[in-house]
């Protein structure tokens, strides 16, 4: 799917280029340089540069070996983490979320279900808070509104669906919590592409993480695909769009131009480490003032 989606680019930019109407501001070329897909516009002269398939698959290629290499890299460093500082840096992103003013003016929460053997930052806390409507002092709260993942195929299709108790999940053959499709008297659950209020925050996993907002995924796509068809639906609804906050260990933030890319990989607003919130888009500057 990703490599069908920067094929696709390729064929629109080419016809801009085929155009006669089309002006030189409109004009680009794909180019990869410095382990990153990235756009160039034309000079505007008679001369026109043109990406053939080929070239879009080594790109692709070659994009993909960077990728699956930060991972092994990544992964290797998450495993040598003591139990005693996960748990300790767990604690410590969990809290900074729960006493986030973004956090506790959200309505409705789009949370992943955090896998201990994928050495997923723990989410537990943040969703026990959201299923109790209790705050960190153990207040109650107004109900937020919880949407949960389960992964559909391999073919990067994942749905969210609204739960309001952990007895609505069940262990799939990865062992990783999520939830059916029904309730238990067989009523459909709602998916959050569905729903008729918009969602304000999304919390998201990864394995690696920059301060530009890059986001390193475990390869499968299937949270770029999710969030892409949102945002989508956000737009033709005329909602605002939800504020994307990656959680992440101290060992999991890159420097910047590490993460390679693709113009499939969607960013992230904000990252939550142990250090505290790290804002990156303008809608998180705003939510941290």
């Amino acid at each position: 799917m990703r490599k069908y989606g920067l094929i696709q680019k390729t064929k629109e930019v080419l016809m801009i280029q085929n155009c006669p109407f089309a002006s030189s501001a409109a004009q680009f070329y794909l180019s990869s340089r410095s382990s990153r897909s990235v756009i160039h516009p034309l000079p505007g002269d008679a001369h026109r540069s043109f990406i053939t398939m080929n070239e879009v698959d080594v790109s692709l290629d070659a994009i993909a070996k960077q990728k699956k290499s930060l991972r092994s890299k990544v992964r290797k460093e998450l495993k040598g983490m003591s139990i005693a500082q996960r748990s300790q840096e767990d604690t410590a992103i969990q809290n900074i979320v729960l006493e986030a003013s973004w956090f506790k003016s959200s309505q409705s929460v789009c949370a992943y279900i955090s896998c201990d053997s994928l050495r997923e930052v723990n989410t537990s806390k943040i969703l026990s808070a959201i299923l109790c409507n209790t705050d960190e002092e153990g207040q109650k709260q107004k109900r937020k509104k919880l949407y949960v993942p389960r992964i559909e195929d391999r073919n990067s299709h994942m749905r969210m669906f609204n739960i309001s108790s952990t007895s609505d999940l069940s262990p799939n053959s990865m062992n990783i919590l999520e939830p059916a499709p029904v309730d238990s008297d067989g009523n459909q659950r709602e998916d959050v592409m569905q729903a008729t209020d918009p969602v304000d925050l999304f919390l998201l996993p990864g394995v690696a993480f920059d301060r530009s907002g890059r986001r390193l995924g475990r390869g499968g796509g299937y949270y770029d695909v999710l969030l892409k068809k949102y945002q989508e639906v956000a737009a033709e609804r005329k909602w605002n769009q939800p504020l994307l906050v990656a959680l992440s260990y101290s060992l999991q933030i890159m420097d910047e131009g590490v993460i390679p890319v693709t113009p499939n990989d969607i960013h992230v607003d904000a990252i939550v480490s142990p250090a505290g919130v790290i804002p990156i888009s303008h809608a998180a500057l705003r939510g941290c003032d």
